[in-house]
């Protein structure tokens, strides 16, 4: 019996667990890509600059999500033939087309944060209580 091969379809669909969509949206749907597509906004920052604004990340977490986003097409790396080298990270179009929906999402905490802090803290009490 032989394998029927994929529809190429198939990879948009973020609910199969075997699409190249969900994969894409697992590399950039956590905390460090997210604020590293954030900080880098329309501007092109050096890999210290970066560290210095991702408050809280590793050099190795920011290497290895550099790396992603890299590979994903998202940021462009661009290393200059210098004593020392000097790296360059720059959102591409669909990096800033990512950076809008980011936004949204980050306008949508501040929107919300005072009802999620009570939902947060009424849970808290509920389970307090239960314990």
């Amino acid at each position: 019996m032989s394998e029927q091969p994929a529809n190429p379809a198939d990879d948009g669909d973020v609910t199969r667990a075997d699409s190249l969509a969900r994969e894409i949206f697992a590399d950039v749907a956590n905390k460090w890509a997210l604020l590293i597509i954030n900080v880098l906004g329309e501007r092109t920052l050096r890999f210290g600059e970066l560290h210095a604004e991702v408050g809280g990340i590793s050099h190795k977490m920011l290497t290895q999500t550099l790396r992603v986003l890299e590979r994903d097409g998202l940021v462009e790396r661009t290393v200059h033939p210098t004593v020392p080298p000097r790296v360059d990270y720059v959102l591409t179009g669909p990096g800033q087309a990512l950076r809008a929906m980011v936004n949204g999402m980050c306008g949508w905490t501040r929107r919300h944060l005072p009802h999620i802090e009570e939902a947060r803290r009424r849970f808290d009490a509920d389970r307090s209580g239960n314990a």
